[in-house]
């Protein structure tokens, strides 16, 4: 009989490993998330392939940091405006991307119009199709009608063939659809699994990083919108995107939520076409609703999204709770945040909401994590209470803390000539943006502190 396989229980979220299953993991105390896995019990894939994969930053020497001469990496551009900005300018020889995303949304669809472009413009780029056959892929790109000349398929899930194909082509692009789908011979673990998902990336990044080959990951996302897999995956990685977006809505958005070459929290936003995803050069306008006149709960902001202002419209409505405990529901906003600034409009301004039932909503599907959105919500929240609404073309932002205080939000003159540049005229922000030199066409008005906002609200 065989030598009966050995077992262990790996967590998902950073990677230990335990020889029981426990309901904690002992490495990051986080629970439920320990997976049972086979031990490898072969020779790794760095050693049958002759040591070409030896070492992620090859022979290593003491240096002064002082006398390393830094260098700006080149930059190759996708011929896709939204994803280079996302990218930090386009991509990076040797760099490692994970692109993830719920089913659907349009990540085999941007990859493949990106490589189609580079293919275009002469460029060595492979892509590895895990999950779908070759007639499937070159299905889709006939329906894109995108120029495939020049571009490589190879529909395979073994890591050591991928890797023998990619050490003789050594191509400039390298896109791997997707990385839950390959299974190495080292291990005997199922694909997908966290074994094999850890030690294929492993093998894939040294790869990119010894013979400077940019390979992009596709990876799946779990049910909480958080990348599927072991967590130590986007430590792997040089640069982390999510596709956000409903699959319902033409609209879509790439974030960039970990760059080592460029800004993070930048976002590209796309249109989905019959012609595949589209660059949306003024995305203020999706998120930005048009009413035929003032309606109250309404109130524009003007967020940041790394380098990018973008004017987003918050909704509220508050209602009269019909049960004992008042809802509050948020869409696209924090909730804690929310709670905070119903207790400080209280406690400080003297409006009661305890009994009303209060719901936000960004406009436009759009994510707002930024504390600039507190003063928009607080207005949005006594105009819809109050039934006053907000004149037209008035914008706000400002971040509100607990003692009733309107602290300054950062780059808020780029925010401000962004507003005016979309034609609003009245602006009101917090005393410490105010600029130093007027704006053409933009009326600011200073707000210190949370009184004042509400005293705007009633001499309407």
């Amino acid at each position: 009989m065989g030598k009966p396989e050995k077992l262990q229980f790996s967590c998902t979220e950073c990677g230990d490993s335990s020889p029981k299953w426990q309901g904690q993991c002992p490495g990051c105390g986080k629970w439920n998330t320990l997976v049972e896995s086979v031990v490898a019990t072969s020779t790794s894939s760095a050693t049958r392939f002759g040591g070409v994969f030896s070492s992620l930053a090859g022979v290593g020497k003491l240096q002064q940091l002082s006398q390393i001469e830094s260098r700006e990496e080149p930059r190759q551009p996708t011929g896709i405006d939204e994803f280079d900005r996302v990218l930090g300018g386009g991509l990076v020889a040797g760099g490692v991307v994970l692109l993830g995303g719920d089913p659907g949304i349009g990540k085999s669809t941007l990859l493949l119009q990106a490589l189609s472009r580079l293919a275009e413009a002469r460029e060595n780029v492979v892509y590895v199709a895990g999950e779908e056959s070759a007639e499937q892929v070159a299905l889709r790109a006939r329906r894109l009608q995108l120029p495939v000349e020049g571009l490589q398929l190879l529909p395979e899930i073994n890591l050591e063939k991928i890797l023998g194909m990619l050490v003789q082509q050594r191509p400039m692009v390298a896109v791997i659809d997707s990385i839950q789908t390959i299974w190495s011979d080292a291990l005997q673990s199922a694909p997908g699994s966290v074994a094999q998902v850890r030690e294929c990336a492993a093998q894939l990044t040294r790869f990119a990083k010894q013979s400077g080959t940019c390979v992009i990951l596709v990876g799946h996302v779990t049910k909480e919108g958080s990348l599927a897999g072991p967590r130590v995956l986007e430590h792997m990685v040089d640069t982390v995107l999510y596709f956000e977006g409903d699959t319902h809505s033409s609209f879509r958005l790439v974030r960039a939520v970990k760059n080592r070459f460029g800004a993070v929290n930048e976002i590209g936003v796309f249109a989905m076409t019959e012609m595949g995803l589209r660059g949306v050069s003024n995305p203020s306008a999706l998120f930005l609703s048009q009413h035929a006149q003032n309606v109250a709960g309404s109130c524009v902001m003007v967020t940041q999204e790394g380098t990018r202002p973008l004017l987003v419209e918050i909704q509220a409505l508050v209602d009269e709770a019909h049960t004992p405990n008042p809802r509050r529901l948020t869409v696209g906003l924090d909730a804690a945040r929310l709670a905070m600034l119903l207790a400080v409009l209280h406690r400080h301004a003297g409006v009661a909401c305890f009994d009303q039932d209060v719901f936000m909503n960004a406009v436009g599907g759009v994510r707002i994590q930024e504390p600039a959105s507190d003063l928009a919500m607080l207005l949005a929240i006594v105009s819809s209470l109050r039934s006053r609404p907000i004149p037209a073309k008035t914008v706000a932002f400002g971040e509100i803390g607990l003692a009733g205080e309107i602290r300054p939000a950062p780059r808020g003159q780029e925010r401000l000539k962004e507003a005016a540049k979309l034609g609003f005229v009245h602006a009101l922000v917090p005393k410490a943006n105010m600029p130093k030199h007027p704006i053409a066409g933009l009326k600011i008005t200073a707000l210190d502190r949370v009184e004042q906002a509400v005293e705007f609200l009633r001499t309407l």
